[in-house]
């Protein structure tokens, strides 16, 4: 048998103070990457090593004993039901607000300490060196050796989102304290980096997605505005491949390349600030981006995008305030049912209306002539049109759809799985069933009009949602029966 060897065992501590806690997973963290980073580079250089080299993701764990009464209202914050609880973390450097909010939650709402340890959990060699900029690991037959018989790797067995399903069992009697594993979220941190060409640190905890890249050029214009205005709050902003500017008018190097989602974010010392995904047409797309963004626990996501107008009354530029969805974009139905319906949330649709009547300075009944609310309807096929129009056309007048369009079923019916709050503002751009079709100079005109005032609604929403505390935020609609403690 392969001999194992391992950082110094470090026995589980207790603790009843939140910032402690974290300092202690960050020190065993960053000794447990420390040393596969260290084993790595000194197997590359010397050849196979005759040991197999092994760290354990942290873990944090608490036990409580009784059905301790919490406040009702709250969404998160707390454990279901006695027993013993635990999850294991991954850059606590990265989450560390995170888990001293959470942590803290947890101590003061059971009365109870949490133990700091290391888990029984293998860190994969890719996820440990990943933060090293001098290291690389080497594609398969590369290396001289065969990696897995020297170090753990990526299990996908063991990554996957049963906990956000509500199919996990448990084992041994352990309930998952959080949603994502430590190797889920190392996964959706790594494929976030290799999507958006923005490191995970730069994400800010709103996020708006879009599938037009002339909402970038807009949200560049708005972000120098807020850099040249010292109280804006605002630090920073990051273009595609980390371009970082503090200064409004500091040029912005675009790499020759895009990636498939380029994103953007203008940052807030605090994490506050907001982030635009292009996540281009599909439904594809849609689920990938916050399939990986979810593990960063965002306070809010909304959709801000074009759509086909489903009604002769709608006019082009007028504004579509979805309150249900009609999901026949097929890609999550796999993890979430169709059948499962995706509540609109009261405090994101009052501050999406909020802010359209702000920047449209329009009130009630008036507000009435340039958005409508409804159903918007999410379909995985561009070119629906072509179609037999007898049976399509049939189920959205079924459905009383108002609006159709490739993502934003997606994107809602992600943020109820994954527990993010959600929301989406579209902005009708052509009406096919009219005779209104999406033609290039119609297209050029409508777009110059229109996106300026569009996303400035959607920045306008997110600064409401900022102002709100997270308890009254993160709604109690999306939290199951047997739900984690942390949000």
């Amino acid at each position: 048998m392969t001999k194992i060897t391992t950082p110094d065992p470090r026995d589980p501590e207790i603790f009843t103070d939140a910032a402690a806690a974290v300092a202690r997973l960050e020190e065993l963290y960053n000794e447990a990457t420390a040393f596969l980073c260290d084993s790595f580079a000194e197997a590359m250089e010397s050849g196979a090593p005759k040991v197999r080299y092994r760290a354990y993701y942290p873990e944090i764990r608490i036990r409580t004993a009784s059905y301790t009464h919490v406040d009702s209202r709250l969404s998160f914050g707390h454990v279901s039901e006695p027993g013993v609880h635990a999850t294991t973390v991954t850059r606590p450097d990265l989450f560390r607000s995170y888990l001293t909010q959470q942590i803290a939650l947890l101590i003061k709402n059971h009365n109870q300490p949490v133990t700091i340890g290391p888990s029984t959990t293998p860190m994969p060699v890719h996820f440990a060196v990943a933060g090293n900029p001098d290291l690389v690991v080497p594609h398969q037959g590369a290396a001289g050796f065969t990696l897995r018989d020297v170090f753990d790797v990526p299990d996908l067995t063991t990554t996957n989102d049963d906990i956000v399903n509500g199919v996990h069992e448990p084992l041994d009697g352990v309930g998952p304290l959080a949603l994502f594993t430590a190797q889920r979220i190392d996964y959706s941190l790594a494929r976030l980096a290799h999507y958006t060409a923005t490191d995970p640190d730069h994400f800010q905890n709103h996020v708006l997605f879009t599938n037009y890249q002339f909402y970038v050029s807009e949200f560049e214009n708005y972000a120098r505005a807020q850099l040249a205005d010292p109280n804006s709050g605002y630090t920073s902003f990051v273009s595609t491949g980390n371009v970082e500017i503090t200064d409004p008018d500091a040029p912005l190097e675009q790499p020759l390349k895009l990636p498939q989602m380029p994103t953007y974010h203008l940052k807030r010392a605090d994490g506050s600030g907001i982030t635009l995904v292009n996540i281009g047409v599909g439904p594809s797309n849609a689920k990938t981006a916050t399939d990986h963004i979810a593990v960063l626990r965002p306070h809010a996501w909304l959709m801000v995008g074009h759509c086909a107008g489903l009604r002769n009354t709608q006019a082009l530029g007028d504004f579509v305030l979805a309150h249900a969805y009609l999901r026949e974009d097929k890609v999550l139905d796999d993890d979430l049912p169709v059948w499962v319906p995706i509540p609109p949330l009261a405090e994101v649709q009052v501050a999406l209306e909020r802010a359209v009547a702000e920047v449209t300075e329009l009130e009630g009944y008036e507000l009435k002539r340039i958005m409508r609310t409804g159903t918007v309807a999410s379909v995985d096929n561009r070119n629906w049109e072509l179609r037999d129009q007898s049976g399509p056309v049939q189920r959205l007048s079924q459905s009383r759809a108002i609006a159709l369009d490739m993502e934003s079923a997606t994107i809602a019916a992600n943020g109820y799985r994954f527990r993010v709050p959600y929301g989406t503002l579209l902005c009708v751009s052509d009406k096919p069933l009219h005779g209104e079709l999406k033609l290039p100079g119609m297209a050029s005109e409508f777009y110059t009009t229109q996106v300026s005032r569009h996303l400035a609604i959607g920045i306008r929403a997110m600064e409401h949602l900022r102002g709100m505390p997270l308890e009254r935020l993160h709604s109690r609609k999306l939290r199951s029966f047997d739900e984690t403690a942390f949000l």
